[in-house]
């Protein structure tokens, strides 16, 4: 079977900050290989769409799938199937991911016949057989598999996190992903899944609350392919395992591998790893983002972060001895007024540190789906993207916008402004005599995204197709229900008593 791979265009944040590899269409792309089928990938941040449309003449697939790990780029993804459908009528087409795990039956609805399937929960492990099925099967037999027919058996984990390297030779425009300074940059796994349950996220939702590791000496081999210098590491939360970050570590120092990495993580796993850290800074480390979410204990109670001010705090000062570029994630509540706003910005100018500002928004799988009383302005999928507020504003929302705006403007010219401007440039320079412009043109595109009055037009457009309403509050007594992956206890975290110690003194802060 000829399958063709499709990711979707970038959304609003990524049209400035950064650009990544979809590994994980990548990872679903080699199981297919594996398999015996014929893939091949066409990703539409870095490709127009006119590449989609000549694969599906001159190509014709027996098969397409679509990534759909954005909630925003579902009305995009319905309208390619549909596409797809009406050029190739007897084409199998199915889509899965992240988000769409959470909407799979509002998924079928909108498509009105395009999609024969929404595959949720980890592709890797089922695309096999989803295929096999495709071909005049039953799809009921697919785990995590959903049709017009009915619903497979619960979706299952892939085996190993080893068993399948990304089809990284698929993509045609390696050198267009990138993240910050990091110009190219591929993307990487080394453990995937959460063990925390923040109420904004989903993450842990999808993942049953799991967390697994790959071996380090499959990841260190495949770091040693790279040919990026830049690796962004796509872990929900790095180095939670101080032993597996080591190992990792010490086999890529093996190999002499050299490259400059990017990682995501918690205050309290970087408090309590800190000499991991300290070693992957001399390995190459070089931007930490950490998502503190709030600035004091009653936004932090309110996310469940389990972890305290003071703590977070002190992670910030530990990074900045480590020599690290800290980015920071602040969530910005619809409730917020302009003297709230006010006080965000002062705190942010008083730190050394890259500030984000993203608004809180109630996604399919989180918690506050289900447990936020506040009703939707909005069910455009589109706006459900953290830069636009679906919940109701305490300002008026022209003016909330210009709030947030400017609270971004002024985070963005504090590490823009003339001195920081002219080492950036420097960097900029460096890299586009190297051929890459990504980080070049991010610099100037800010004002030109991140704009009120764009950002409020986006209210103005028509819907074509709306997220289905969160279900009544009282009506989720089992948490289970909220899962796309069971969880199965403390054992599928991997987690050591000191692990679990830690994390159970820090929520006190």
């Amino acid at each position: 079977m000829k399958l063709l791979a499709v990711h979707p265009s970038g959304l609003m944040y990524t049209r400035v900050f950064l650009t990544l590899e979809p590994l994980g269409l990548e990872l679903v792309a080699e199981a297919a290989r594996q398999a015996g089928h014929d893939v091949r990938i066409v990703d539409l941040q870095v490709e127009p769409q006119r590449q989609f449309i000549s694969m599906l003449e001159t190509w014709r697939p027996d098969a397409v799938c679509f990534g759909g790990n954005y909630l925003a780029n579902v009305p995009e993804i319905v309208d390619l199937a549909k596409l797809v459908k009406h050029r190739l009528p007897r084409c199998f087409v199915f889509v899965g991911g992240h988000s769409v795990s959470f909407i799979a039956s509002a998924l079928l609805e909108h498509a009105e016949g395009a999609i024969d399937c929404v595959l949720r929960g980890e592709g890797e492990a089922a695309i096999g057989s989803l295929l096999q099925e495709a071909m005049g099967g039953d799809l009921t037999r697919v785990p995590g598999a959903v049709s017009q027919n009915g619903e497979g058996p619960p979706p299952r984990f892939v085996h190993s996190l080893d068993e399948i390297r990304p089809a990284r030779d698929l993509l045609r425009r390696r050198r267009r992903y990138f993240i910050g300074t990091l110009d190219p940059c591929a993307s990487i796994e080394f453990a995937r899944g959460c063990p925390w349950d923040c109420t904004f996220c989903s993450a842990w939702t999808f993942y049953g609350r799991s967390y697994r590791t790959a071996t380090p000496e499959v990841v260190a081999d495949e770091l040693a392919r790279l040919r990026e210098p830049g690796v962004f590491i796509v872990d929900d939360v790095a180095f939670v395992h101080a032993k597996h970050g080591f190992e990792v570590g010490e086999a890529i120092a093996r190999r002499g591998i050299r490259k400059e990495y990017y990682l995501e993580t918690r205050g309290d796993v970087l408090l309590r790893n800190q000499d991991v850290f300290r070693f992957w800074r001399k390995l190459g480390l070089k931007i930490m983002f950490i998502g503190l979410e709030a600035i004091d204990e009653e936004g932090l109670r309110q996310f469940r972060k389990r972890v305290g001010a003071n703590a977070n705090f002190e992670a910030l000062a530990v990074a900045r001895s480590l020599g690290l570029n800290v980015a920071i994630n602040i969530i910005a509540d619809p409730a917020w007024d302009r003297a709230r706003f006010e006080t965000v910005r002062k705190w942010c100018l008083e730190i050394p540190h890259v500030v984000n500002i993203s608004v809180m928004t109630p996604y399919p799988g989180t918690e506050i789906w289900h447990s936020e009383q506040r009703r939707l302005t909005t069910r455009d999928y589109r706006l459900f993207d953290i830069q636009h507020a679906v919940l109701p504003t305490t300002l008026p929302l022209p003016e909330f916008y210009a709030e947030l705006v400017k609270t971004q403007q002024v985070l963005n010219r504090k590490h823009l402004g003339f001195a920081a401007l002219r080492d950036a440039f420097g960097t900029a320079v460096r890299l586009a005599l190297r051929g890459q412009t990504n980080f070049l043109r991010m610099m100037w595109k800010f004002n030109s995204v991140f704009n009120p009055a764009l950002q409020l037009a986006d209210h103005a457009r028509g819907a074509r197709y709306e997220i289905p309403l969160p279900p009544p509050a009282d009506t989720v007594r089992d948490k289970r229900a909220l899962y796309i992956h069971r969880p199965s206890g403390r054992r599928s975290r991997t987690l050591d008593d000191a692990t679990e110690g830690f994390v159970e003194a820090t929520r006190a802060g």
